[in-house]
């Protein structure tokens, strides 16, 4: 017998739960239970914070009135689209007109495209953790002059693999049960696609779940597929691991920026981190589809897994797009919006898009570092000097007031979203 007190923000209410297993708060506990003294069979669920948000038994809901609301994370919305996977599956020769690219937005044989680039920059964070001073300075160009690089010995192999097969498995359950776990009215995360804001614009050839991963009282469990064998577990593993290999890296980056190895770290707050899982469907016209539209991050980094045998990933370097060729067990990490902001502009957040292929799909899962809401995105004073370093961006644009400007409106490249932080604007 499990005795629990629940409470919210108007009032606490105890309820005595016999069950046959206890998975996690913020879960569901499933069994026999007590309500105000009357036995039901069926299953408690809990929302953010440990408050519940219902309470079902055999015969239907029991309103729970003054139970935390749902109410969203308060990022924005994408208003709901048809799965592409269901699409191909149900047709895979024809492509439907929502989905073909403007004439100018396709990937085109005449787009400058580069050789897949052995110059990509390779980290070796086994290095970075030891302190290595080479390997500090081949970051510091590398956020520079990239703003992107792979990690490897980053110590996360399994937990990886563990991931990717989890994103697989969850794109392979059927349609009815994925859409169990769709995306709110008033929120991004769920599965959907994101950044659909008209019923009239152009769509991407993808489907995802976005979830909130860390901290833990962040989730919102009824996005979770629970019924997953091991999801869960998997998730939560790889969460710990991403988010281990991010705190590296800003300590570095906080060195390199002349501020003490905890700074970056404490900059960002009451940080989050969420984990947009992507299922790209193969495609019979690639030449007229984008898995992912032209953009930059509004994270302060990003950290990617992607199948390690297909090349779709490409950045813009140079005014050129240059394909990412995966390295297998490389974490691929991208400076975001925020960094450049934090930096005035020395690292710089980079633009990025995937296209499709006719042959087979693409999973990937990429993890970002989302700031507190009342993060200001200010330059860190060393990275400001009058003389040599004007500063370029702002003072007090607030972080939720930057990822709504985002959220709002479709993907259309980085120019428009960084202009907004920027002096003079």
């Amino acid at each position: 017998m499990l005795f629990i007190d629940l409470y919210n923000r108007t009032k606490s209410i105890k309820f005595t739960v016999e069950c046959s297993q206890q998975l996690a708060l913020n879960t569901c506990i499933f069994g026999l239970l007590y309500l105000n003294g009357i036995l039901c069979s069926g299953a408690l669920r809990f929302d953010r914070g440990g408050a519940v948000s219902d309470f079902s038994y055999v015969g239907g809901l029991v309103n729970m009135g003054t139970m935390q609301e749902d109410e969203g994370l308060g990022f924005g919305s994408s208003l709901p689209v048809p799965s592409v996977q269901e699409i191909v599956r149900n047709d895979a020769k024809n492509i439907p007109e929502r989905y073909i690219k403007n004439l100018e937005d396709r990937p085109k044989s005449s787009d400058n495209i580069c050789p897949v680039s052995d110059d990509i920059p390779i980290i070796n964070l086994s290095l970075l953790a030891q302190g290595d001073e080479d390997e500090r300075r081949k970051l510091d160009i590398a956020c520079q002059e990239w703003g992107f690089f792979q990690i490897i010995n980053h110590g996360a192999d399994g937990g990886l693999t563990k991931m990717k097969a989890a994103v697989a498995e969850f794109f392979d359950l059927p349609l009815s049960e994925k859409k169990k776990y769709g995306m709110a009215t008033n929120d991004v995360q769920g599965y959907g696609q994101g950044y659909v804001v008209s019923e009239d614009q152009k769509l991407d050839w993808n489907d995802l779940l976005f979830l909130i991963t860390l901290p833990p009282n962040f989730r919102n469990m009824k996005y979770w597929p629970l019924t997953l064998p091991g999801f869960k577990e998997t998730i939560e593993e790889y969460a710990k691991e991403i988010q281990r290999v991010a705190d590296e890296i800003f300590a570095n980056l906080s060195l390199l920026m002349g501020v003490e190895s905890y700074f970056l770290k404490q900059m960002h707050g009451d940080a989050k981190q969420g984990i947009r899982m992507n299922y790209y469907p193969s495609c019979a016209r690639p030449d007229l589809v984008l898995g992912v539209s032209p953009h930059s991050d509004s994270s302060s980094i990003t950290l990617l897994v992607q199948d390690d045998e297909i090349t779709a990933l490409q950045i813009k370097h140079k005014g050129a797009w240059v394909p990412v060729k995966p390295i297998p067990n490389a974490i691929v990490v991208n400076i975001g919006d925020v960094m450049e902001a934090w930096s005035n502009g020395r690292y710089k957040s980079i633009e990025h898009r995937a296209v499709t292929n006719v042959e087979k799909p693409r999973i990937s899962a990429a993890a970002f570092v989302i700031p507190g809401n009342e993060v200001e995105l200010n330059p860190l004073k060393t990275m400001v000097d009058d003389d040599g370093r004007p500063r370029i961006f702002k003072n007090g644009v607030k972080y939720i007031d930057y990822l709504r400007y985002t959220l709002a409106k479709k993907m259309e490249g980085k120019l428009a979203n960084i202009e907004y932080l920027k002096l003079d604007n």
